[in-house]
């Protein structure tokens, strides 16, 4: 059906990961298949479908492995976490001659696993394929799900007592290279291990970089853009543990994850972030907090002979993250608001900081603003229009206000209807799911049929995720 996946990382660096297959399900069945994906792989839809292709996509395939990586969890080192309940398929060569990781999620325990049977409910593995469409449609970088299946069997429930249906994520990534792959091999592993890591890493992802030291410029470059891109699309991840924070620049693992409604810079979305370490606007901190911890495994590698000497090369480089992000920032904000691109970044972001906090002031819809700002019809949202009249004066003054379409997106994952979507398919009913994968894959032109997905929802502001991916 395809060429053989090649497994150049476990080739690379064998000590981080270890053969292993996935259980093979009862009766697996493709519940969405990601047919443009596919088909920029390489993969003919159809092809998929058949028993060739239900045995890749549930890992029945030689040359699997489960890869080890460690991490900080809400600030704590864990110093062996790992694909518990995955496992890596290979790496697909695109006709276009990029690079793909296939991963598996939900195939049962490996050695790995810390807990529970390793088999993972259909709803989360719903909502990862919902979040990395709509973000690959904002033109956000991230991973994307190839296919979700059922097993066949009921599992154990997250909550409750009721058994939840069994399911499988495929997921195509850039690669599952982490700030935790990295603590890993720091903690566990010796100094030529770890040069080989360097070296695969930087001629995956960032074959401009010279050495380690370049190599945390270009993964901190590319995670400024990131959660640039989050912010201004209202995105919260939930859990920016450094296991989840990867080094190729994409987004990954979309458990506890949600989009803001209202504009709250506070909001937390995640049943376990109980401190609200990982709230909104709290983003942007944490991304330099754990390029830090990466730059900590670097250290014996920028500068041996002088420790002190490669901390301080090491903390010029973190230093400039702040400015990276901010020019990201102020560059995407200059585009949801109509501003001209020569306008100074410092201006850019003074007018965004007046306009975000009367959004949460009074209880703006974050993505419904900035699609009522691009239609003309942002002071129907103010209950006290006067300020926001004041600040579009200024915008206008600025030349602002003329948004080009495109820009702003009318569709997105509303907390409470991807939820009510994902509960029908735990019925059997795959409709809603489909439907808003459709909307969110396309989230600029409306569409008459999509009106019930523009709005929040009532009860968004309560919303609450579980960890279940």
């Amino acid at each position: 059906m395809q060429t053989p996946l090649e497994q150049t990382y476990a080739a690379a660096v064998p000590e981080l990961s270890v053969p292993w297959t996935a259980d093979q399900p009862p009766r697996p069945e493709i519940v969405w298949l990601n047919e443009p994906l596919a088909r920029e792989l390489g993969y003919e839809p159809e092809q998929l479908r058949g028993p060739e292709g239900i045995a890749l996509l549930t890992g029945q395939i030689a040359g699997t492995v489960a890869q080890a990586y460690a991490g900080h969890q809400f600030g704590t080192a864990n110093p062996q976490l790992g694909d518990g309940r995955a496992v890596l398929l290979g790496e697909r060569l695109a006709p276009d001659g990029s690079r793909h990781d296939l991963h598996l999620k939900g195939g049962g325990r490996t050695p790995f696993a810390r807990g529970g049977d390793g088999k993972a409910p259909l709803g989360p593995m719903l909502r990862e394929a919902v979040i990395g469409e709509w973000l690959h449609a904002l033109g956000t970088p991230t991973t994307r799900a190839l296919a979700v299946l059922t097993t066949g069997e009921q599992i154990a429930p997250r909550r409750g007592v009721t058994p939840e249906p069994g399911a499988l994520l495929v997921r195509a990534a850039a690669s599952h290279l982490r700030v935790g792959t990295f603590e890993y091999a720091a903690w566990h592993l010796d100094p030529e291990v770890r040069e080989r890591l360097v070296e695969h890493t930087i001629a995956r992802h960032h074959p401009g970089a010279d050495g380690p030291l370049g190599l945390l410029e270009a993964v901190a470059r590319s995670q400024a853009e990131l959660i640039a891109q989050w912010m201004l699309s209202g995105f919260v991840h939930g859990v920016m543990n450094t296991d989840n924070m990867t080094l190729s620049g994409q987004g990954i693992d979309y458990g506890p994850c949600a989009v803001l409604d209202e504009h709250r810079r506070g909001a937390v979305f995640s049943s376990i972030d109980r401190g609200a370490r990982y709230a909104y606007g709290n983003q942007p901190g944490i991304a330099l907090w754990n390029l830090s911890r990466f730059a900590e495994t670097l250290v014996p590698l920028i500068d041996p002979e002088d420790p002190n000497g490669a901390v301080e090369q090491a903390t010029a480089v973190l230093e400039q993250f702040e400015g990276w992000y901010l020019a990201a920032h102020s560059r995407g904000l200059a585009r949801k608001l109509g501003l001209p691109e020569t306008l100074a970044a410092d201006e850019v972001e003074a007018l965004g900081e007046e306009l975000f906090a009367l959004l949460e002031a009074q209880h703006v819809d974050h993505t419904g603003f900035f699609r009522a700002l691009e239609e003309g019809e942002a002071e129907r949202l103010f209950e006290e229009p006067a300020p926001f009249e004041e600040w579009q004066r200024r915008l206008r003054a600025l030349g602002g206000g003329q948004v080009a379409e495109g820009v702003n997106p009318l569709y997105m994952p509303r907390n409470v209807t991807l939820e009510r979507a994902l509960q029908a398919a735990h019925l059997g009913d795959m409709g809603p799911a489909r439907e808003l994968l459709e909307a969110v894959s396309a989230p600029f032109l409306r569409r008459a049929e999509w009106e019930h997905l523009e709005g929040p929802g009532d009860g968004g502001e309560d919303f609450m995720t579980f960890c279940g991916t």
